[in-house]
């Protein structure tokens, strides 16, 4: 992958935190349930926080490290592009909105589980990374080269898929609502159109 630049603060203070979060929760463990997103969290405790605080929490080693690894390569690209106020802007909306659309989407599914991850802003950051570089290759899951657009096109399809599957253990929902509130904020604050961007820059 590419990072188009240099390394900007934001995305790099954004991959300590979450390090730092794991790390306190491995010391602390029911720190996690303080930061995880669900209806019985945000509704039966108050616990108003858990909209921002589930995009810092994972659920182990291995999604804390592909999810870091993810927003180290693309994340400076898109924040060099976005300034770093907007990105931050851009990732914390996405994110939160994103989570509590899922939360309550699951709500009604009749499947009330806790949500953590920072998996829903990663996808706006990816929808950004391929509007605004449409003509990058990313190394899909660290072997295949395959272009910015067709790569989010894929990984969206994916989690459709195994959404409507049933998927057990991943919130697939909440990746394909971040994808979708990073389209919108790009509509509405930015006045671009990914879809037209993605196809001019082919």
């Amino acid at each position: 992958m590419n990072t188009f630049g240099q390394r900007r603060s934001v995305t790099f203070t954004l991959v300590a935190i979450n390090v730092g979060v794991f790390f306190l929760a491995t010391l602390i463990p029911r720190l996690t349930l303080y930061m995880a997103i669900s209806p019985a969290a945000l509704l039966g405790r108050g616990f108003l926080w858990t909209p921002l605080t589930y995009m810092f929490a994972h659920g182990g080693f291995s999604h804390l490290l592909f999810n870091m690894i993810f927003l180290v390569f693309v994340g400076p690209a898109v924040e060099q592009r976005m300034g770093s106020g907007e990105f931050l802007a851009y990732y914390l909306l996405s994110g939160i909105l994103a989570g509590l659309f899922s939360v309550f989407a699951y709500l009604f599914a009749g499947i009330p589980v806790p949500i953590v991850g920072a998996s829903g802003a990663l996808y706006a950051v990816l929808l950004a990374f391929a509007t605004y570089y449409p003509r990058a290759r990313l190394l899909l899951f660290y072997i295949l080269p395959m272009r910015a657009p067709y790569a989010l096109a894929l990984f969206a399809a994916i989690d459709l898929i195994s959404h409507f599957r049933g998927g057990i253990g991943v919130a697939h929902l909440t990746h394909l609502s971040g994808l979708a509130f990073g389209f919108l904020y790009f509509l509405i604050r930015l006045g671009i159109n990914p879809i037209r961007a993605m196809r001019d820059g082919r």
